[in-house]
């Protein structure tokens, strides 16, 4: 058995327009919403630079746990446009996503937020890309979440 090798990629911080939320309701998956996301900055050795915009196709299932479906644009210091989708979720106790639902900013132990993620690039310098398997942890902040994106192997 061997460990997983993994390097930390790139840490994206998130700005999330809560209040522009658009609310589609309850949907047989449970309660949709749509969470713009307004910009942000993603920062590492090999990828830097700032969140053009995208948004958070969130399900609140009927179970508690919140689904999170982002699809972002993003803008490399270099000016190469990317491609950034990942899927997860948000798992708390009902009593804690009762206080996040109202707007708490949580204690990171009280949570887990974990996603996979997939990357697309057009742009040669960044085709490495389209090949990364990458996995992240995040954490909920006021403005939205930061996320730790980590390539794996």
């Amino acid at each position: 058995m061997t460990n997983l090798q993994h390097t930390l990629l790139t840490t994206l911080t998130l700005t999330v327009d809560f209040r522009g939320m658009t609310t589609i309701g309850q949907t047989p998956a449970g309660l949709r919403r749509i969470a713009p996301v307004t910009g942000g900055t993603f920062v590492g050795e090999r990828l830097s630079g700032a969140v053009i915009g995208g948004a958070d196709w969130v399900i609140n299932r009927p179970d508690g746990v919140m689904v999170i479906d982002v699809r972002l644009t993003l803008k490399t210091d270099d000016g190469a446009m990317v491609y950034l989708t990942y899927q997860g979720r948000f798992l708390a106790a009902p009593e804690v996503m009762a206080r996040f639902a109202k707007g708490a900013v949580l204690d990171p132990s009280e949570y887990s937020l974990a996603v996979t993620a997939r990357f697309e690039c057009g742009d040669e310098r960044y085709s490495w890309l389209n090949d990364v398997v990458a996995v992240g942890t995040g954490e909920q902040t006021a403005a939205g979440p930061v996320y730790s994106i980590f390539q794996i192997g």
